[in-house]
């Protein structure tokens, strides 16, 4: 590529210096990304609404919605709060923005030094717009192809997998403590919301919200004789 004026020249080459940062920046990001497990965090393509990250508790609680609806979540991150939602949305929605800050910061450009010099001359450069494109299309279908409900074992964290695998007696069997604690063993930090979900799934719901105390009911005085058998009552 040459280009007989100085100045368009010495323009270019800023600009392409510029743009060779930016996308270090990004491939930093990137990997930042995908060793936080961020990559699904933003389920939805929104090349142009998603250029701006969410304004209000309502937006969060929407995207975060939308979260909850994949496997990724459903298997692995159960318990995640929206707190802990927003550091993986941030990493993904960092990596898009430059990516489409690469995208607009090569494109507008590379129309104005066609327009200076010609459309020939930088025909190379159209072609590196293409591969940005098409690396764009790339990402997204990496992105879309972890929403559908096939998720590889081997991309589970052990402690994941340990905090899902239980071993179930045939025998009913409650350790002497709450019926909140009881439900969320084995986790901690469970909100009550899950654990509303978790004994509704078991169709034990409704049998507990007849109890005088609810979740918070102690169960204690258990037979060790009759392992089946347990006499609940509240603790002091």
């Amino acid at each position: 590529m040459y280009i007989e004026n100085h100045q368009i020249n010495k323009n270019v080459s800023i600009w392409l210096i510029s743009m060779f940062w930016i996308v270090s920046i990004m491939i930093i990001v990137g990997g930042l990304t995908r060793l936080t497990d961020s990559g699904l965090s933003i389920t939805e393509w929104q090349l142009f609404s998603g250029f701006l990250p969410p304004l209000n508790e309502t937006e969060w609680n929407n995207y975060f919605n939308l979260y909850k609806e994949i496997p990724e979540f459903k298997l692995q991150n159960f318990s995640m709060t929206l707190q802990e939602f927003k550091i993986i949305f941030w990493w993904e929605w960092i990596h898009r923005f430059l990516g489409r800050l690469i995208g607009l910061g090569f494109l507008i450009p590379l129309l104005y030094f066609s327009f200076k010099v010609g459309f020939i001359k930088l025909i190379n450069l159209y072609l590196i717009f293409f591969l940005i494109c098409f690396e764009g299309f790339i990402g997204w279908y990496m992105v879309s192809s972890g929403l559908i409900d096939n998720v590889d074992v081997r991309d589970i964290s052990l402690n994941s997998l340990r905090s899902m695998i239980g071993v179930v007696n045939q025998d009913a069997f409650l350790f002497s403590s709450t019926l909140r604690k009881n439900i969320s063993l084995g986790s901690r930090n469970v909100p009550l919301d899950d654990i509303v979900r978790a004994a509704k799934l078991a169709h034990i719901h409704d049998f507990i919200s007849s109890l005088k105390d609810v979740l918070f009911l102690y169960i204690a005085n258990i037979d060790i004789t009759n392992p089946g058998v347990q006499n609940p009552h509240c603790e002091p």
